[in-house]
């Protein structure tokens, strides 16, 4: 199995040494998800973080009138999580669906806290990494809140490029709170535009 991808990611904050990748090695799982399989769904409780080597996960809940709103994708070099399931092992409120054939690096609980033990500047790339989603979700918040349709739909081009053609608009349209008639006539215009 190749872990370079995972590596190359840590590498973006710290610096580990061969040693230390073959322990962190030792500490991982290597999982397939197939389309339109669920990594954990609603009501589990969480037990890993996923960094995406292939493919495209997507993070959404289901409210009680049974409508989907999608949270976040995590697309190639990407990580996710049900943090709040994960840091509380309390049953969650985020299905992580695969939106195609998917590759990922899974690190349980257990063996994250085992990371930080023998290799303590893993803390600090795994703080970064929450530091950066804790802004993430906060700016989205109140990006929702404040922004246009069309300016949350700018906003996702920006931040997910290369998912613009990849994923279904029914997909994007969740994400950005809008219908997908909506979303195409948002893109139509967008094309006349350019």
């Amino acid at each position: 199995m190749d872990f370079t991808p995972l590596f190359q990611n840590f590498a973006k904050h710290i610096t580990l040494t061969k040693t230390e990748e073959k322990f962190i090695i030792s500490l991982l799982e290597h999982k397939l998800i197939k389309s339109k399989d669920f990594l954990i769904q609603q009501g589990e409780i969480s037990k890993h973080s996923a960094f995406v080597l292939n493919g495209c996960l997507r993070g959404f809940t289901i409210d009680s009138n049974g409508f989907e709103h999608v949270l976040s994708f995590a697309p190639k070099d990407w990580w996710i999580a049900d943090m709040y399931s994960l840091l509380s092992q309390k049953p969650g409120n985020l299905n992580i669906e695969a939106m195609v054939d998917t590759e990922v690096v899974l690190i349980s609980k257990n063996n994250q806290e085992k990371m930080y033990e023998k290799v303590p500047k893993l803390e600090r790339f795994f703080r970064i990494i929450i530091e950066k989603s804790l802004v993430a979700y906060q700016q989205r918040l109140n990006d929702n809140l404040s922004l246009t349709a069309e300016e949350r739909y700018l906003k996702f081009c920006k931040i997910y490029p290369q998912l613009i053609n990849d994923i279904p608009q029914k997909q994007i349209a969740a994400y950005i709170g809008v219908t997908p008639e909506f979303l195409s006539k948002l893109r139509a215009k967008q094309a006349r535009a350019k």
